[in-house]
């Protein structure tokens, strides 16, 4: 079991290309579980994309981060309004845990443990190829995991763009060079 006295908010590196990120959330499972896999709880906290539950199956993930928040504060230069990315299945145990690949920066897991009338929701990236990546991912995983903590807590999200330029900077502080 996870000592949840100590859990930190901030990502860690369990190895050089693996970022661990962890949540405690209101529950149960089952909701949460359909914040991470059905399309219009999704794209609340993360992005759009219909997704067939099925290991090997492909689905496409489209981030529209401006919608996040209201107002969304000032998009990063160099960030379109609209990224997507094709991605698909590889690991699925619903409603405890999902993998899947994640094009150009490795692959992904997520797990949720039922803790009482939380959740605990645990992100392993993996293979992440360079240090621009790790701090974009890093941040990026962080503010949608924030995101998520306030709309399944019913609270508002915040200035998400201001938040992912704010974790950006700390998490180039605080993970190796």
């Amino acid at each position: 079991m996870n000592d949840l006295a100590t859990l930190d908010r901030y990502g860690t590196l369990t190895e050089p290309a693996t970022l661990k990120i962890q949540r405690i959330l209101p529950g149960p499972v089952e909701r949460i579980w359909d914040y991470l896999t059905k399309s219009d709880l999704r794209r609340q906290w993360l992005a759009a994309g219909e997704m067939e539950l099925k290991v090997g199956a492909p689905f496409e993930l489209v981030w529209r981060n401006d919608e996040l928040s209201n107002p969304p504060g000032r998009r990063p230069d160099g960030f379109a309004e609209e990224q997507r990315m094709e991605s698909r299945i590889t690991e699925l145990d619903p409603p405890h845990k999902i993998g899947f690949t994640w094009v150009g920066s490795g692959d992904v897991t997520i797990e949720l443990e039922p803790l009482g009338t939380k959740v605990l929701l645990t992100i392993i990236h993996r293979c992440l190829p360079d240090r621009q990546t790790l701090l974009m991912v890093s941040a990026g995983w962080h503010a949608h995991l924030d995101a998520l903590t306030a709309r399944a807590s019913g609270q508002d999200v915040g200035l998400f763009w201001d938040a992912w330029l704010r974790l950006r900077e700390e998490y180039d502080q605080r993970l190796p060079g």
